[in-house]
């Protein structure tokens, strides 16, 4: 099995993980192929991108191209529109989707002080975290783990802001000063999921689903990304999200929380949910229609609400 994968070192330590979990249960002998896409050589921040799909395009068409047979995505990365001709195999047990931030001096969010500046990316961090009133200053930034973490080591930063999820499965997290509690910032819908991919009409679509698919993960990331797409947001929005399975009145259940913002932060529509295990679907509707009709949607696009 030819086993797609961005070059990154966490891109190839995720699919590296994937390939030796499937060998394990399958029998399979995979092999991993490096794949260039548009965000990884762009240094054009992601929103001007378009944000959504940049990491994804060049690894689906390879896919297409019968170059690989398995894609592997983080799955925050993934457009909500179904690809064409692509499956959505598996998504594995999710790692833990929460933020972190690796400061100077050991220090947390809260400790930096007045005009500390704090480098990220990302539109729904810059969001919430300027929605804490901390007084530090958000600085946009590109690059891999090693990249984003030596601006605070060079003293080029004061602190980042990255996925846990990812400093885990590199070895690192250690390095993280805080954990951020998603009442202040929540993670992007599918933060901390792996994705995995194949050609719809490949017997192998049921050989991974049988092996690596969490039905559990499954139902929080799809309540996260349908809730995205009923508000028309891509993943660079200022949007955030975290569905969970909790025990219900009748059994367990679908638990989620969401947040939309104006980018600037001063505006926020905040709601949270719970629904059956089996329609995570309906959920991220019902809760999509909920912060629409508070106006969700006229922050996303920077418009006045109405």
């Amino acid at each position: 099995m030819r086993i797609g994968t961005r070059a990154s070192a966490l891109a190839r330590t995720q699919s590296t993980t994937v390939a030796d979990l499937l060998t394990e249960r399958t029998g399979l002998v995979t092999e991993l192929v490096p794949i260039s896409t548009h965000g990884d050589v762009s240094r054009e921040p992601l929103a001007q991108m378009g944000g959504t799909g940049v990491f994804v395009s060049a690894l689906r068409d390879a896919l297409l191209r019968g170059e690989v047979d398995l894609a592997v995505h983080s799955l925050k990365d993934l457009p909500t529109a179904p690809p064409e001709g692509i499956a959505l195999a598996a998504v594995p047990p999710r790692e833990d989707p929460r933020d972190v931030v690796v400061a100077r001096d050991g220090l947390t969010l809260g400790e930096l002080p007045q005009g500390a500046t704090v480098g990220t990316g990302a539109p729904r961090r810059v969001a919430q975290i300027e929605a804490l009133g901390l007084g530090v200053q958000l600085v946009g930034i590109r690059g891999n783990v090693d990249t984003r973490i030596a601006k605070v080591r060079d003293g080029e930063l004061d602190a980042v802001v990255l996925a846990r999820a990812g400093l885990n499965r590199l070895g690192r997290v250690e390095e993280a000063t805080e954990v951020l509690d998603p009442i202040q910032v929540l993670p992007a819908p599918g933060q901390g999921a792996l994705a995995l991919e194949c050609r719809a009409d490949d017997d192998l679509v049921a050989i991974v689903a049988t092996a690596l698919d969490d039905a559990p993960t499954r139902a929080c990331v799809t309540v996260e990304r349908v809730l995205l797409a009923e508000l028309e947001a891509g993943c660079s929005a200022p949007v955030g999200a975290l569905a969970e399975v909790a025990m219900g009145e009748v059994g367990d259940e679908l638990w989620v929380r969401a947040v939309a913002l104006s980018p600037d932060g001063t505006l926020a529509v905040r709601r949270s949910a719970a629904g059956p295990l089996d329609d995570p679907v309906a959920l991220g509707r019902s809760l999509a229609a909920e912060m629409l009709a508070d106006g969700a949607a006229d922050l996303i696009s920077e418009r006045p609400a109405t």
